[in-house]
């Protein structure tokens, strides 16, 4: 499968939107809470500015994929990938854990929560599309030259 790198930033725009969308929906007391005590997370309140966010976050992520693809080759660029692929199941499962033992953060709502694992999700779609996807390869002049005679 060929990458189609617009295509994945569509859908970081889509996984964006819909995360912010979620995460503005804050419980009241989870509202009540940033409000008064963690004011430097009042970006979350406000849909496009988590939305926002998040799409930088997921673009980050992406920019650094993109350069370990670009950097590495065969089994070290497959090795990164796998990492980051981990790094990802693990920023999942402590979120999860997080969301579910500390209890100011179970106050702030089940949107709360599905808004920040959508952005996970991005960063698991974005380490499958560098691990699956072929990885363009230069043209090379001896090697595939048109027949001319």
């Amino acid at each position: 499968m060929k990458r189609n790198y617009l295509l994945l930033i569509f859908i970081f725009a889509f996984l964006a939107l819909l995360s912010g969308n979620l995460t503005a929906g804050i419980s009241l007391v989870g509202n009540l809470g940033i409000s008064f005590f963690y004011k430097q997370f009042s970006f979350f309140t406000s849909w496009w500015q988590s939305a926002l966010f998040f799409f930088a976050a997921m673009m980050l992520i992406f920019l650094v994929l993109y350069f370990v693809d670009k950097a590495l080759k065969g089994l070290n660029r497959k090795i990164a990938l796998i990492g980051f692929f981990i790094l990802f199941l693990a920023g999942l499962y402590f979120t999860f854990r997080d969301f579910r033992t500390d209890i100011t953060h179970r106050w702030l709502g089940a949107r709360f929560h599905a808004g920040i694992y959508l952005y996970w999700i991005g960063w698991g779609v974005t380490s499958l599309f560098f691990a699956l996807t072929e990885k363009k390869k230069p043209f090379n002049n001896l090697e595939q030259s048109p027949d001319l005679s």
